[in-house]
């Protein structure tokens, strides 16, 4: 039975916390919206195409002098009405933790809003929330912005279809050689989360799709941090001392897993954090966390590195040659959990 809640009414102890993690593992599976399992949808969680890097609806794309630019498209047509200044915000940071997470430095966003009658009251109080959250992130970022700014779609008179924000974000590769894929590589390289777990489920598919509740509030963000963390990673990545690096976007930490060890063949071996709930550690979408890949010979390097950026961090588990375990727990394997 869907329920409904408000987003000012809903709060994350209203769900019981999960006891069959398995259980919920295997009802996602079934969501279109989770690209790893269903090959027929689309590949925006992925990367920019580069050489045998990953598809995504953006790509890469070299110019007449041969400098190579990446492009990457966020959507989202959800809390535009309620809280459309953090909605930019968030779709903003998202492409810019995208591409930073392939090697690639973001330079330039526009915005798109479609389905908006900016000549009523309601329609011009989002737009001009939407320009301030994009004016907002662009700063925090360092990136340019259009021209233009954000562009229009009005709907005409008599029509309500819901406003949707679209981000386009442009981004140079400064050296081919240190671009990254998001794959986990080989078995027994480390797995560390980077940033802060929170007790938050808020937007999440697992939310919507597996509890029913599809109107909650955005999920947990805070810019000053994610522009902390994105800076720790672009720095790994300089100093050459992970393999991957993935944000934790739709379906959450397993799921973004999922998306990192299936174009190999590998799997996962992960502990959760006891002081977290099991579900909004797995499959909750809040903001401000990625994943990275650290082979052994790097570890110490690594965690010294880590240590001196005063963020969160910890080791969540290892890579394995196909197994996927939870908490000591089998789920099978990696090849089996395919769709065909």
């Amino acid at each position: 039975m869907t329920k409904i809640f408000e987003d000012d009414g809903f709060a994350v102890e209203q769900i019981q916390e999960p006891k069959n993690v398995r259980d919920v593992v295997y009802s996602l599976i079934t969501n279109p919206n989770l690209a790893p399992v269903n090959y027929f949808n689309d590949f925006t969680e992925e990367g920019p195409i580069l050489e045998d890097i990953a598809v995504d609806e953006g790509g890469l794309f070299t110019t007449d002098s041969g400098q190579k630019l990446a492009m990457t498209t966020h959507a989202f047509d959800r809390h535009l009405e309620t809280s459309p200044q953090t909605a930019i915000e968030i779709l903003i940071t998202r492409a810019t933790r995208r591409l930073v997470c392939y090697g690639i430095r973001p330079v330039a966003v526009s915005a798109f809003l479609y389905h908006l009658n900016i000549g009523d009251p309601k329609g011009d109080k989002i737009a001009a929330a939407a320009k301030k959250g994009m004016e907002r992130a662009a700063s925090a970022f360092g990136l340019q912005i259009s021209e233009r700014k954000i562009r229009f779609d009005c709907s005409p008179a008599g029509r309500n279809p819901s406003a949707t924000l679209i981000v386009s974000m442009m981004g140079l590769v400064e050296n081919i050689n240190k671009i990254l894929d998001h794959k986990l590589k080989k078995k027994g390289n480390n797995i560390f989360v980077i940033g802060e777990s929170v007790n938050d489920i808020n937007s999440s598919e697992y939310l919507e799709f597996h509890c029913g509740i599809p109107n909650s509030p955005l999920p947990y963000f805070d810019l000053d941090k994610e522009v902390r963390m994105i800076a720790t990673v672009r720095q790994l990545i300089d100093r050459q001392l992970i393999t991957s690096a993935n944000p934790i976007g739709r379906g959450g930490l397993f799921f973004s897993l999922m998306r990192a060890a299936m174009p190999m063949g590998v799997g996962f071996d992960i502990t959760t954090d006891a002081e977290i709930r099991k579900d909004a550690f797995l499959f909750g979408e809040s903001m401000g966390r990625g994943f990275v890949g650290v082979p052994q010979e790097n570890f110490d390097r690594f965690v010294d590195f880590m240590q001196e950026q005063r963020i969160p961090f910890f080791a969540v588990g290892h890579v394995t040659s196909g197994e996927i375990r939870i908490d000591s727990e089998s789920f099978g394997f990696i090849d089996k959990m395919k769709v065909h």
